[in-house]
């Protein structure tokens, strides 16, 4: 990274970083606000999610990565997945995503996961080629559908 950008070394997430996160989620294409994130960290953190950041000297974070781990039936070992990782547009190409996703990568080891699945949206293929370059390949895809509420 480079000296010039002054960004510290990456760390958990906490409920303190959430006007930055809903700023950084909002950036991605997923508009958030900070009432709405806080809403959902307990409920979201209790899950076992896990979010990591990219804190700038001056407060800002220069970007974020949410983490899952699952167990699933069908693999011998848990499933983590990056489910968003976002760095602030004007520090992009800057070590800043390589950081959060080597972090991410240890983090989810460390948690015993046997497989890293990165969720990327078909439109942002910039993003697409970056992950490519860290050794991820696409291997399947995925289908979405909202669901209206129950009841």
């Amino acid at each position: 990274m480079d000296s010039a950008i002054p960004v510290l070394a990456i760390r958990p997430a906490t409920e303190h970083d959430v006007p930055e996160l809903a700023r950084l989620f909002t950036a991605l294409g997923h508009p958030a606000t900070a009432a709405a994130i806080a809403e959902r960290w307990r409920e979201w953190a209790a899950a076992g999610n896990t979010a990591l950041v990219a804190p700038r000297r001056d407060g800002a974070l220069a970007g974020a990565a949410t983490l899952h781990r699952m167990v699933v039936l069908h693999r011998p070992r848990p499933v983590g997945r990056i489910t968003a990782l976002v760095v602030d547009t004007p520090l992009r190409g800057q070590g800043v995503g390589r950081a959060l996703v080597a972090t991410a990568e240890e983090t989810l080891a460390r948690a015993g996961c046997g497989l890293l699945e990165i969720t990327s949206h078909a439109r942002l293929g910039d993003a697409h080629v970056f992950y490519e370059r860290l050794g991820y390949k696409q291997t399947s895809m995925r289908f979405a559908k909202v669901l209206a509420p129950a009841g």
